[in-house]
């Protein structure tokens, strides 16, 4: 199959990455069918696309006809078999957790037609965790956007030993056409290229905190200064989701079996408290819809 044969993608997940990567591919002309297991969370990325799209037609980033023709392609169900039986592609973007991850691409296995590439968004598990759930493992690959899909112009994309050639063409092509700049990895590695700098990171700005040597503000602030990043680690995990920082050191930590991949304790402790970073107000800095970020 190449990418010329694809004419549906099923995005399984509405979340922060996925209602974007479904619009990714909308705006590309694929018919498109985002499906979640919570309604209320369909209804909320369906107006939220909505908003953004309205956004860019004000800014003259498309048109007003391409909106609506991107629209016309976009659907939303709590039907994970409607969503998947004539799937060509389908995209999984439900929380990085592996076992979550394994119940879906079983479901996708039973519910899929034979031909369906079967893709994982995962930031850090590599889909060879995943693919023993079906029995089509050369057609099983990572796509790994990034946040925020809709602004990022990346795509890490995956093979593992079992990928076949003509899978990582298909993903690679199907990018393209969603405009997005996609990088092949050719051998699995937990993290893959992005993260696992990033995680290097976060691990000294947050070794560095614990340590008392400097605030976190402070620390945002010299990689901003001295290292010319737009933000500083502590802003991105608020960014990200302080639950989805704890996620991947989790995953890692369960994979490697490494003290030093642990999720940090002060990132576990503003996790429980639901301090979650930009989405509930409150991560390491506090967020108002008024006055933006204290």
């Amino acid at each position: 199959m190449s990418q010329r044969d694809i004419t549906q993608i099923t995005v399984i997940g509405s979340g922060s990455m996925g209602h974007q990567i479904g619009m990714l591919s909308a705006l590309a002309g694929y018919t498109t069918i985002i499906q979640d297991v919570n309604e209320e969370a369909l209804h909320g990325a369906e107006a939220s696309l909505s908003s953004i799209m309205n956004r860019w037609v004000g800014k003259g980033k498309i048109t007003e006809s391409e909106k609506m023709k991107a629209l016309k392609n976009l659907s939303f169900t709590v039907q994970f078999e409607e969503a998947v039986r004539q799937a060509d592609l389908v995209i999984e973007a439900v929380t990085e957790k592996l076992e979550v991850k394994k119940e879906v691409f079983q479901k996708l296995e039973q519910f899929a037609p034979s031909h369906t590439v079967f893709a994982t968004n995962s930031s850090t598990i590599v889909n060879s965790l995943l693919a023993g759930a079906t029995k089509r493992k050369d057609k099983v690959i990572n796509m790994h956007f990034f946040f925020p899909p809709l602004v990022m112009d990346c795509v890490e994309v995956v093979m593992s030993e079992d990928t076949s050639e003509e899978t990582a063409h298909l993903a690679m092509e199907v990018c393209s056409r969603m405009n997005r700049t996609a990088i092949l990895l050719k051998k699995e590695i937990s993290g893959f290229v992005a993260n696992r700098i990033l995680g290097a990171l976060q691990k000294e700005a947050v070794f560095l905190y614990e340590e008392g040597i400097a605030d976190f503000k402070d620390i945002d602030l010299i990689c901003r200064k001295a290292l010319n990043h737009p933000i500083g680690p502590f802003e991105l995990m608020d960014l990200s989701g302080l639950d989805v920082a704890a996620f991947v050191m989790e995953q890692r930590y369960q994979e490697t079996g490494d003290p030093e991949d642990k999720p940090f304790p002060c990132v576990l402790e503003k996790v429980e408290n639901g301090e979650l970073g930009r989405k509930t107000g409150k991560g390491w800095y506090t967020y108002s819809s008024d006055k933006g970020r204290n």
